[in-house]
């Protein structure tokens, strides 16, 4: 039987535009966030007010929660008000959250005890991608499940891999953060030594990114990091929460990431300054620091 109500928790930056195309397809949406007014243009669209994360799930058929951190999930997740009290059994909840492999799979294990199933199904593609519905989602958990998510999954995003038993979604967006990250750091010292050399970075941007160095990062960041558009498709503290589950995971299996390190203290300079609500390609700025150029 075909999905049609689905519940989504936490309407930010991500999570907000990942809803509305939730309705756009065609789905009967219900939303909860813990600031009320951000629930608003969603109601306007046609999505249902819920009182709480149990509100939401026991209106849905699959409850879906983006938010910040592995204490947020637990929270909404099992704890008070939270998505176990409401959801039927046989239902599912996906959470497209980063948040620690071990987490996901102790919060999988503590709904499967009440029947409702979990995927792990973090996101890349930032603010551009939630918006268009082109975002990359990796998924941990029951292969039957996911297949039977799968059109709700595919009205947010455009490339959906299972990638495993639950909590493998988690280590996939963790290795995308990896390659995330010092691709950021090479856009970053690619514009620094276009700048030194007395060089345009645009120009170097306009034929760098047409080439085989050419990344997302080159290509959507770099134009806004050399006007010194700082605005957040992901903030430098979020991104750190992320580098420092990926230092821990790396820790837990005793993998250096040398690289992944330097990006994590570049992005440290930025936080020293009070700019950790800034985008990531602020990164450009931690360089600019380091060579005295203001």
């Amino acid at each position: 039987m075909a999905i049609e109500r689905v519940g989504f928790v936490g309407l930010g930056i991500m999570g907000a535009p990942m809803a509305a195309n939730l309705l756009k397809a065609g789905f009967h949406v219900t939303v909860w966030n813990r600031t009320p007014s951000r629930m608003d243009p969603l109601l306007e669209r046609g999505a249902a007010r819920a009182g709480s994360p149990a509100e939401v799930a026991a209106a849905s058929e699959v409850t879906i929660s983006c938010v910040t951190s592995s204490p947020d999930v637990e929270a909404i997740a099992l704890g008070p008000g939270g998505i176990a009290e409401g959801a039927a059994p046989g239902s599912a909840y996906i959470d497209c959250s980063t948040i620690a492999p071990q987490t996901a799979r102790a919060v999988a294990a503590g709904l499967a005890s009440r029947g409702i199933a979990m995927l792990d199904a973090p996101v890349s593609g930032g603010d551009v991608g939630a918006r268009a519905g082109t975002l990359a989602i990796m998924v941990g958990g029951d292969p039957a499940v996911f297949e039977r998510c799968l059109p709700v999954l595919r009205a947010m995003g455009k490339t959906i891999v299972h990638a495993g038993p639950a909590g493998a979604g988690q280590v996939v967006k963790l290795c995308n953060q990896v390659a995330g990250g010092l691709n950021l750091l090479a856009m970053a010292e690619a514009i620094s030594l276009a700048r030194g050399a007395g060089v345009d970075p645009a120009k170097m941007l306009e034929v760098v990114s047409a080439g085989a160095a050419g990344s997302w990062m080159l290509s959507n960041l770099g134009p806004r990091a050399i006007r010194g558009d700082y605005a957040p498709g992901f903030m430098v503290d979020l991104m750190q929460k992320d580098l420092h589950l990926v230092l821990d995971e790396a820790a837990r299996g005793h993998t250096p990431l040398p690289g992944t390190a330097l990006v994590s203290q570049l992005f440290q300079v930025i936080q020293a300054q009070g700019r950790g609500a800034e985008g990531t390609q602020s990164i450009v700025d931690a360089l600019r620091r380091l060579a005295s150029r203001d």
